[in-house]
């Protein structure tokens, strides 16, 4: 008996020897995706591709499986974070997400920049950027029960000149599923430094202390923050909605990922080759496109020389005494101080201006709208142009609501349903230097923009005034 016990007790000891985990309970599921972008056009960072590289070799050591992206574009980003949630809510396990990169806020929500977003005024942030409460919902929609989010990517937002109500750093989330742990590397509204070294200063502190033995996770991040406060000042931030204790390490030992040096393995040259491509092919794209709209706009030049004669000839007969005859229409339906007519205009009573019925109804930039407003025909009339920013001003009424066609979530405030908008912005006539003017109907604000740009949701809406 006596040797069997012992027998026993030999082979429990070989096991624990060998395998630490031995003994312990069957860890959870663990999956995390880890995103580094730093190759940007404008205000490229150094550290987020290394923060990135280091941050999932560590996770794969604690027993996470890793889904590693890195200089990443939008739809491929989006597509990450997809599979990210699908992954979550088969598994059933801890979810992590790690982000390192450009981060902003704008209107109180947090975005997150892929490589190549053309972001060139705020209205552009929620076509080219990825929310992150899209991450959070991934999350919700897993229903997983614990899910940690770590976001390195409070350097400053390199798009601020372009916004109104753009801050610094990013915004506090307050919906976050239970269950959840957020960390930022500063404090919500304030920037975090990228670092001299291979990592930022809080990734490189993550990476000292995630790894420690029997820590909960409050304490591993409580050290992280000692750590960043000592040695740059800022103060990483967190916030949890967590109902029990987490731990990266259980308690056995681990070792600790030592740091790669210059020399990257094969694999991941090729990755960085191939990003480094898409970027090239990226602003080849880019350059092509600028001379598209650089011809583009020298026709368009051409076409206005010519429609000035014609309007120089017509005012030289109006001189002469020569008037053109004026359309009749019929009156088919009244709108308080609005009058539509049966042949495609709207009068304005109160200012005497009338309107085309509807826009162009696609997007177009200031030159062609120009162009189709001077060569508008619209009720036999040939002295259609575009308006002013105060002319659409008077057009804006905040108690009149109607859908835009363009997109199912914006409104136009239009004074009247008998002129009707498929999308938020029409062009205006003013001009300053290389900008040109534009009006919100969604929201009554006025708007410059340069002149040779696109814009999605701009369009034309010819005005004249009656006689």
């Amino acid at each position: 008996m006596k040797v069997m016990l012992m027998r026993i007790v030999l082979i429990l000891t070989m096991l624990t020897l060998f395998n630490p985990s031995f003994l312990q309970a069957a860890p959870e599921r663990r999956t995390a995706l880890v995103i580094g972008n730093g190759n940007y056009s404008s205000s490229p960072l150094k550290n987020p591709v290394n923060d990135a590289t280091d941050m999932a070799a560590m996770l794969k050591k604690l027993g996470f499986d890793v889904i590693l992206k890195k200089n990443v574009t939008h739809r491929p980003m989006e597509e990450a974070i997809r599979d990210f949630g699908n992954r979550l809510k088969n598994q059933n396990g801890v979810g992590l997400f790690f982000y390192a990169g450009h981060g902003l806020q704008t209107n109180n929500s947090n975005y997150l920049i892929p490589i190549g977003a053309k972001i060139e005024k705020e209205t552009d942030i929620q076509f080219e950027a990825v929310n992150a409460e899209r991450i959070l919902s991934e999350m919700a929609n897993a229903d997983n029960g614990l899910n940690i989010v770590i976001l390195d990517a409070c350097r400053d937002n390199p798009f601020r000149g372009l916004f109104r109500s753009a801050n610094r750093g990013l915004a506090v989330v307050s919906n976050a599923p239970t269950g959840t742990f957020i960390s930022y590397s500063t404090a919500a509204n304030q920037v975090a430094r990228d670092g001299s070294g291979r990592n930022s200063p809080y990734t490189a502190a993550l990476l000292k202390h995630i790894g420690e033995p029997g820590l909960p996770i409050n304490d591993v991040f409580m050290k992280v923050r000692q750590n960043v406060r000592k040695n740059t000042g800022q103060t990483p931030w967190e916030l949890s909605s967590l109902e029990g204790n987490f731990y990266f390490n259980q308690g056995h030992a681990l070792k600790i990922v030592e740091k790669e040096t210059a020399t990257a393995s094969k694999e991941e040259m090729k990755e960085e080759a191939s990003a480094n491509l898409e970027s090239e092919q990226q602003k080849i794209a880019a350059e092509r496109e600028k001379l598209r709209q650089e011809r583009e706009l020298f026709e368009q030049r051409k076409s206005l020389a010519e429609e000035q004669r014609k309007l120089k000839e017509e005012r030289k007969q109006l001189a002469m005494g020569k008037r053109p005859s004026v359309p009749t229409a019929k009156e088919v339906k009244r709108d308080g101080r609005f009058i539509a007519y049966d042949n495609g205009t709207v009068l304005d009573t109160s200012t005497n201006l009338m309107w085309a019925v509807k826009d162009n109804g696609s997007d177009i930039n200031w030159a062609n709208a120009q162009s189709y407003c001077e060569n508008y025909r619209g009720g036999g009339y040939s002295d259609w142009r575009m308006p002013t920013q105060d002319e659409l001003a008077g057009l804006y009424d905040r108690r009149k609501s109607q859908q835009a066609e363009c997109n199912e979530s914006w409104k136009n405030h239009v004074a009247t349903d008998l002129i009707h908008l498929t999308c938020i912005v029409p062009w205006a006539s003013e001009t300053r230097g290389s900008d040109a003017a534009f009006f919100g109907f969604n929201n009554g604000n006025r708007y410059w923009i340069g002149l040779s740009a696109g814009f999605r949701g701009s369009r034309a809406l010819p005005v004249r005034v009656d006689k």
